[in-house]
């Protein structure tokens, strides 16, 4: 199909479904994933103002090495702009304000100013950093510069914004977030670390979508998580130089040549960086891989790795058996749900103390084995834990708040959070003494967590922490305003105990004005409640680095005050309405009742 533009745009791009008819449009509309942009060049005696407005369509293409966007630019500016460096990401396509025709007078060049709304930047490792919206105002500079048959002259651009300067349905229609995995410093599991790569071919590395994600996993994990995961192939591997395309052979194998020898990467190095490359592999739609061959620069096979040998390596292990969410009902008493069916069952009591209401609770935590649990006491004053599975007296709490007895709950101890490690997170709201502490195993000695950011005027409304143990999502209350802040994990040998830290909060959802619930989806994924400025009680998916995408909201739900969701997309997410109990939303349906009066739904984690 060719690309035809019409006298509606002089220069500029076309954008082409992949069928129907051709038609000119100006950029592409939110979750066009299938839309095409095809570059065109500037027509001969283009005016300033058509060469910035091509300008501006051309970085939406897919046109290799932007070549055709290159000639909207000087000779100069074309061999210097690097649209690899960085890409800003506005609310809606840039806005291209009249010429300042007297910016320039000496030179006769003429400045449009460039402006938006930048909602998040994607720097040159493909990690995306959003913000909340804020004006964002460039300049665009054009001048005369001589033609190429060196009598006439021809406007062309010579001084530009850094990187790409995209709108927002653009940039989703170009890119895709994709996980790369690295393992926990000092563990056998991986942590998932997304980021951006393009759907089609990149522009300017030629390469397909599978090549560009095994170059961004050898190319090291982004600069937020690196502090704490662990690479083990050497560095400056690559790939063999030239390499553009990845296919997989007719047994789903896929070979990757890399251009290190093999006495660099053999054994264990080997064969763990073919699990990061299978699970990385396993989060794109478009390839089926079911075993990863890695060869050395002279071609020889090095390792290979299958599914499932890979499948050690994760975080959550596939056990075949269905996660079981949990509630407490309205005398403070843990009980379970069944809701992977068609009709609601009826719950279920925990053997134990926690179900038998020895302690009324106020809010619990589920460990990842489903074989303990913790919950904190309805007034908040102290936290136990105790066996789910067997009967068994009651033990002493493994932590009190240092709150004073006439404290409000909600300023005592938090909802618990349990990592996959088995240890146990709980943060102590107490005025004057506000703590994050980890119990190992939920049973040791309590350990204070650094936390340089947990300031008298910041309080922890809420905590949960990612199965690999590597990061923790908190809804924070500071100035009145709670938000969503993701940390990451540090842990430190010390000379008597382990130093556990908590560092380097992100914004994880910047465009909420506030955050009500938060509950991991899978290994980098969030549902998150929160409303928008001026707007309605949400409840959507978000990625752990704040990208997200329309397609992402779930359904209207009101008066929300907690969700869990599970780390399998195939089981139900779980909430908690003050109108309508305890719900559930199975894939593909509406929310259904599940309990009439029932409170913090849980999932393991």
């Amino acid at each position: 199909m060719l690309a035809v533009c019409g006298g509606l745009l002089a220069t500029g791009c076309a954008t082409m479904p992949d069928s129907g008819e051709v038609q000119v449009v100006r950029g592409a509309g939110a979750g066009d994933s299938q839309v095409r942009v095809y570059a065109v060049a500037p027509r001969e005696n283009a005016v300033p103002d058509e060469i910035v407005d091509g300008f501006l369509e051309a970085m939406t293409s897919d046109d290799p090495g932007f070549a055709t966007a290159r000639k909207y630019l000087t000779r100069q500016a074309a061999e210097s702009w690097k649209p690899e460096q960085s890409i800003t990401v506005l609310a809606t396509a840039p806005d291209r304000e009249p010429a300042d025709r007297n910016a320039d007078p000496e030179n006769q060049g003429r400045a449009y100013p460039i402006s938006g709304r930048k909602v998040a930047t994607v720097d040159a490792r493909h990690a995306y950093q959003p913000n909340r919206p804020v004006e964002y105002a460039q300049a665009i500079h054009v001048v005369q510069e001589a033609a190429a048959n060196g009598k006439d002259k021809e406007w062309r651009i010579d001084s530009l914004p850094p990187g790409l300067v995209l709108g927002e349905a653009d940039f989703l229609r170009n890119y895709r977030s994709v996980n790369k995995y690295y393992f926990a410093s000092g563990e056998d599991w991986l942590v998932a670390d997304p980021v951006y790569i393009r759907q089609r071919q990149d522009p300017v590395t030629r390469m397909d979508p599978v090549t560009q994600t095994v170059k961004a996993l050898l190319e090291g994990p982004t600069h937020w998580l690196r502090p704490a995961v662990d690479s083990p192939f050497p560095t400056g591997t690559g790939l063999k130089h030239g390499v553009t395309s990845l296919t997989t052979d007719d047994q789903s194998t896929l070979k990757v040549p890399l251009d290190v020898k093999a006495d660099r990467f053999g054994g264990e190095v080997c064969r763990r960086l073919a699990a990061q490359l299978l699970v990385t592999l396993g989060d794109l739609p478009s390839v089926q891989v079911d075993q990863v061959e890695l060869q050395d620069v002279e071609n020889n096979v090095v390792c290979r790795l299958g599914k499932g040998q890979a499948a050690e390596f994760e975080a959550v292990r596939e056990t075949g058996r269905e996660e079981t969410p949990y509630f407490l009902d309205e005398a403070g008493r843990m009980k379970a749900l069944a809701t992977s069916g068609k009709e609601a069952v009826r719950p279920a009591e925990v053997p134990g103390p926690l179900g038998k209401g020895t302690v009324p609770l106020g809010a619990v935590a589920v460990a990842r084995g489903e074989t303990r649990a913790a919950g904190v006491s309805k007034d908040g004053a102290a936290l136990y834990v105790s066996s789910i599975t067997t009967e068994q007296e009651p033990l002493p709490p493994v932590l009190k708040s240092a709150a004073a007895p006439s404290a409000a709950s909600e300023d005592r101890l938090s909802q618990p959070s349990w990592d996959g490690r088995g240890d146990l997170w709980v943060a102590d709201r107490a005025p004057g003494h506000r703590r994050l502490f980890v119990v190992p195993d939920g049973t040791g000695k309590r350990i204070e967590v650094r936390t340089p950011w947990l300031t008298e005027d910041t309080r922890v409304e809420s905590l949960r922490v990612s199965a690999d143990g590597v990061r923790i999502a908190l809804l924070i209350t500071r100035d009145g305003r709670t938000t969503l802040q993701i940390g990451r994990i540090e842990r430190q040998d010390g000379t008597d105990e382990q130093v556990v830290s908590v560092v380097d909060l992100q914004a994880a959802a910047p465009r909420m004005e506030s955050v009500s619930a938060v509950s991991w989806a899978g290994p980098s994924r969030l549902v998150v409640v929160g409303r928008e400025a001026g707007g309605v009680q949400q409840i959507r998916y978000l990625q752990t680095d704040g990208s997200t995408s329309a397609t992402l909201v779930l359904p209207g739900l009101n008066g929300v005050n907690a969700v869990a969701a599970p780390h399998k997309e195939t089981e139900p997410v779980v909430a908690a309405s003050g109108n309508d109990g305890i719900v559930r939303l199975m894939p593909g349906a509406n929310w259904q009742p599940v309990v009439k009066s029932g409170t913090v739904p849980v999932y393991p984690g």
